[in-house]
């Protein structure tokens, strides 16, 4: 069937991510599917985004992802409003941090993201293990910065190829291929120090500006 198929669109079990979408690009399928966002950080998955054969889909990565569910009162029970489910015209729907994946082009991966602020020292601190500056929002990202920065997992879903470059991990073991050195903690997580105190950002992307 999957070698039949034109375009694979489903929602494959998380536990068989990696191993799914490996048999997408094996059989070069065209997909759309979803997966839990912590599969971008997946050595597997993540090479995938750097070499631009994979990439999030429309929905921002900060919009929910809602299911119907056949058993709305257990997921009441079990899970926490807000983050486990939401009531949306007074029916309930399970929540999960999940995201499309896609190889399908779309009109908003070639929109470019307009960059407005400027370079100042005092706004974007140095990782003290790894030669780059943390941007903490993704509409931060300085205008006339040209080299390496660690940006939020949701850059993901405002990437164009064109107008920048992947360059890797910010943490764990895919940091060590970039050249992140262990941080106070004894982690290869990128890290900096503000007002002497060490900080650690939750996962960070690395990349950089396309000189034009």
């Amino acid at each position: 069937m999957l070698k039949q198929a034109d375009i694979v669109v489903t929602n494959p079990p998380f536990s068989l991510f990696r191993e799914y979408v490996a048999q997408l690009v094996k059989f070069d399928k065209k997909f759309l599917i979803i997966g839990n966002k912590n599969a971008i950080h997946y050595k597997e998955i993540f090479s995938l985004f750097k070499e631009d054969k994979i990439w999030v889909g429309a929905t921002p990565m900060g919009t929910d992802m809602l299911f119907q569910t056949p058993n709305a009162e257990y997921v009441v029970a079990s899970k926490q409003a807000g983050s486990g489910y939401r009531v949306v015209d007074g029916k309930v729907f399970a929540r999960a941090p999940s995201v499309w994946f896609t190889n399908l082009d779309i009109k908003k991966r070639h929109e470019e993201l307009i960059l407005y602020r400027n370079y100042a020292p005092e706004d974007y601190p140095r990782y003290e293990n790894f030669d780059a500056i943390d941007v903490g929002k993704v509409s931060d990202i300085p205008e006339d910065w040209n080299g390496m920065m660690g940006v939020p997992d949701t850059f993901l879903d405002k990437y164009n190829p064109d107008q920048f470059e992947i360059v890797g991990l910010g943490c764990g073991d895919l940091a060590k291929q970039i050249g992140v050195s262990k941080n106070y903690r004894g982690r290869t997580d990128v890290a900096f120090k503000v007002n002497g105190v060490d900080k650690c950002p939750y996962s960070r992307i690395i990349i950089r500006r396309r000189r034009k």
